[in-house]
């Protein structure tokens, strides 16, 4: 099949507005946790969000009115991937241009505040656009306005894989020959009371609500559940042999991508990883890679007990000790069906950079995960494979596998 080239990338996270920021507030290892006044008067009210981000100056003041944040998030990353892979919406074929977004709860920003409106004030008091507002399928839709991308158009909704299931599906389109550049990726604005109340509920979130900065801790001995992040993630996807032909820069390829199902449980893992395993032998056999060529490993890394455990005994049975293991989750927070995307996009910069980012928080090393977790400082390694890992509620698994240029 068609080899697939990474030609731009985007980010908007915790750790910067923009690529360059955002890998170099992750490689500093500095967690971006902090005390968030949207949650105030909870039990746990500390979040990972965006610093200095205004609708306003970065999608226009008319427009953001019209959005959801999780689209306010999406734009400005996708409009950073769209140029760095040196395209021109103005010049390009839309209908060969598709977009694909990973999104969990879609609209949550707006259905909350249209609902207290609705409470405390009635029907007219509800916006004539709560509708579009909400829908999660409005991501993809905006995007296609904002570049005249008129090919095929859809959001994956596989919780905290959604990101990584959005790219994999837009490798596919590829492939199949239905489009010739796909923007791709996820975004998420989860940071609402109900839906932090609720992770809380569950157990999910980190307690450590006293000292942020120290809250996610993937792979840690003293993790006690994620911190709940916002953000966007884009990239651009070519063939790589069209990317070749109009003088692209390849920044990586995505070489192989697995998904899976764990008919385990609602939110917890299979404890015996057996179709992780699979999802992630799928992505390598695709990519022509072999488990020991693979030298870096992004974890999808919570920082919940169970998922952390499950998730290093997958590495260690597959990899052995290895590949330099890190997750972006200690530093951004778990920013949902935003993470895969964002996620890989730093895995592209990892082989890039020949660097593996530190795991913030991560201290003091669990005896009983016995894998290569990179602390402390960002570590130089040359990368030959890669592979991210991103997992969701309901047992969803997607693995992406990218090599270098």
């Amino acid at each position: 099949m068609s080899e697939i080239a990474v030609t731009g990338i985007g980010l908007v996270t915790p750790a910067g507005i923009g690529t360059a920021p955002t890998w170099d507030g992750v490689c500093a290892g500095r967690s971006t946790a902090a005390t968030d006044p949207r949650l105030a008067d909870l039990p746990v009210d500390i979040a990972c969000a965006v610093p200095g981000f205004s609708p306003a100056e970065h999608v226009g003041r008319r427009s953001s009115l019209m959005h959801d944040r999780h689209v306010q998030l999406a734009i400005p990353a996708a409009r950073e991937a769209v140029a760095d892979a040196g395209l021109d919406p103005a010049t390009w074929d839309g209908a060969r241009v598709g977009v694909v977004m990973g999104n969990g709860s879609g609209g949550y920003t707006s259905a909350s505040r249209e609902h207290e409106r609705l409470l405390g004030r009635g029907a007219s008091a509800v916006s004539a656009l709560v509708i579009p507002l909400i829908v999660p399928n409005m991501v993809a839709g905006h995007l296609a306005m904002e570049f005249g991308a008129t090919g095929p158009n859809l959001v994956t909704a596989t919780a905290c894989a959604s990101g990584a299931t959005a790219i994999g599906v837009a490798m596919r389109l590829l492939q199949r020959g239905d489009c010739d550049a796909v923007i791709a990726g996820g975004t998420e604005a989860p940071v609402t009371p109900l839906l932090v109340a609720g992770f809380a509920r569950m157990g999910a979130l980190s307690r450590r609500t006293a000292d942020p900065a120290a809250a996610s801790r993937p792979f840690d001995a003293g993790r006690d559940g994620f911190v709940i992040g916002e953000g966007s993630g884009v990239l651009v996807l070519e063939r790589a042999a069209d990317a070749r032909a109009r003088g692209a820069r390849i920044r990586a390829r995505l070489a192989g991508y697995g998904a899976s199902a764990d008919a385990h449980h609602m939110t917890a893992p299979d404890p015996e990883g057996t179709q992780v395993r699979r999802a992630v032998r799928d992505a390598l056999a695709e990519a022509g890679a072999e488990p020991g060529d693979v030298g870096h490993v992004n974890a999808h890394g919570t920082s919940t007990p169970l998922n952390d455990a499950a998730e290093a005994a997958v590495v260690r049975d597959l990899f052995g000790d290895a590949p330099a293991v890190t997750s972006a989750k200690g530093a951004v927070g778990h920013t949902l069906g935003a993470a895969g995307a964002i996620e890989a996009a730093l895995t592209v910069l990892a082989i890039e950079h020949a660097t593996v980012p530190p795991t913030a928080n991560h201290d003091d090393p669990d005896p009983k995960i016995d894998i290569d977790v990179v602390a402390g400082a960002p570590r130089p390694r040359a990368i030959e494979a890669a592979v991210s890992h991103s997992f969701g509620f309901g047992g969803q698994n997607a693995v992406l596998v990218f090599t270098g240029a």
